[in-house]
């Protein structure tokens, strides 16, 4: 039988890393459907981003006869309501609510790209109820946070067309290319007729995804599955992966790239067939509702004339400059600096990005559009440069960066903002007119 749901569920409030949401009682809904016997054990299939719930397809034929099986889409994605996740975190959060909606304790888990990083959150956040995992076309963590930004501020400057047409190259071998022009097409019109803003959110949220410490920490049974010719996540990744949580399995499928179900289903179908018949174990222990929270710890007494311990000012100014400016940009400065300024660049770092951008009465894109304006009037058009590059990562289009630059032409005048101008240009070019 096959059912669709587009509701939304009430919260899952705790989870084992801290995060509690009692303040916000109900998650945005993630729409999703049943295929398969009610009564069997359920198995969850996550797609990638750009993907619907339909990459999937060409499994459930394999998959829906023992199983349950449950698909989900994105935000944004195939139609599902447009309700932006900026964390994988929060998209764990979401599927937990449907599953404690649909009355679901244990569950078998498999995920492709995006998906496999929901999966690998779940197995850390939740290991009394993942019976088991499958990881598909997944990494520990995937490319770089700079990259996963720069596609973010591509796809708000110039929407997602641009994207649509690159990604057959992304997901699929040059041979299948070849081959199968409908499949190509139809990745194309998917990612299309994808939600903006969802998009954009997904990458932010691939950006701060890193679990590169933790899977060793990945207790339940694992299958990692690569694509051999993946050029996203190739299959080093997938070995990295394999080193990393105990126990788990690799398999590479040969001459396959990053969307590996949609390229090899009956491939990728019967692993994941093999691998849950003969990793899924019944849980026989009763489900936690809710992590218990640790008991409290008795803070030591601070030893006579000790500072009080506060946040590392620096620590947290080098990771918000490097959010907004790049990695690059923040290793080139740090190196200019090395010989000479190394102290005044510290004190820019700890002071205006840890103390002042770290501070929380104001927005990013407002303290952008301040300071942007602010550096006008000033006439600092290497700092300009430099914040016009943080505005762009920080979500304000370059439609929003030039008419901020209009308007101080009123006040900074036409000079000022003519130069301005021609600054921001050069950055936006960069960041939104080349090649993806």
């Amino acid at each position: 039988m096959s059912e669709t749901t587009d509701q939304a569920a009430p919260a899952y409030d705790t989870f084992s890393d801290g995060y509690d949401d009692r303040d916000d009682l109900l998650q945005p809904p993630l729409q999703y459907r049943f295929d398969g016997p009610d009564d069997a054990p359920v198995l969850v299939l996550g797609p990638a981003l750009g993907a619907t719930w339909h990459m999937w397809d060409r499994q459930l034929p394999l998959l829906s006869g023992d199983w349950r099986v449950l698909r989900y889409e994105l935000p944004g994605h195939g139609g599902a309501p447009a309700d932006p996740a900026y964390s994988v975190d929060d998209l764990a959060r979401r599927l937990l609510a449907v599953l404690d909606d649909e009355g679901i304790d244990g569950f078998g888990y498999a995920g492709c790209g995006l998906g496999a990083a929901i999966g690998a959150r779940l197995a850390l956040l939740r290991p009394d109820r993942v019976a088991a995992l499958a990881l598909v076309s997944a990494a520990a963590r995937y490319a770089t946070a700079d990259a996963w930004r720069q596609r973010g501020v591509l796809v708000r400057a110039n929407g997602l067309d641009r994207t649509a047409l690159a990604t057959p190259e992304r997901w699929f071998t040059e041979a299948f290319l070849a081959t199968q022009p409908a499949i190509t097409e139809w990745a194309v019109q998917m990612v299309r007729s994808t939600d903006t803003a969802c998009y954009v959110a997904a990458c932010e949220a691939l950006a701060a995804f890193d679990i590169r410490e933790a899977v060793g920490e990945i207790t339940v049974p694992t299958l990692v599955v690569a694509g051999a010719d993946d050029s996203e996540t190739p299959p080093a990744d997938a070995r990295l992966l394999v080193a990393g949580i105990p126990d788990a399995r690799l398999a590479v499928v040969p001459a396959t790239g990053h969307l590996a179900p949609v390229e090899e289903p009956a491939a990728v179908g019967d692993l994941l067939a093999r691998h849950f018949r003969a990793a899924w174990t019944d849980h026989t222990q009763a489900p936690v509702p809710f992590a218990p929270a640790p008991p409290p710890v008795t803070p030591r007494a601070a030893a006579p004339g000790a500072a009080a311990a506060g946040p590392d000012r620096y620590a947290e100014g080098l990771r918000i400059r490097r959010e907004l400016t790049g990695d690059a940009a923040v290793t080139e400065a740090l190196a200019r600096a090395e010989d000479f300024g190394a102290d005044f660049d510290a004190f820019a770092t700890r002071y205006a990005w840890g103390e002042v951008w770290g501070r929380p009465g104001l927005d990013r894109r407002t303290r952008s559009l301040l300071t942007l304006t602010a550096l006008t009037a000033l006439g600092q058009l290497g700092e300009l440069a430099e914040h016009t590059r943080a505005a762009l990562r920080n979500g304000l289009t370059p439609a929003e960066i030039e008419e901020t630059l209009l308007h101080t032409a009123v006040y900074c005048g036409l000079p000022a903002a003519r130069a301005a101008i021609d600054t921001a240009r050069t950055v936006v070019q960069e960041l939104t007119g080349g090649k993806e």
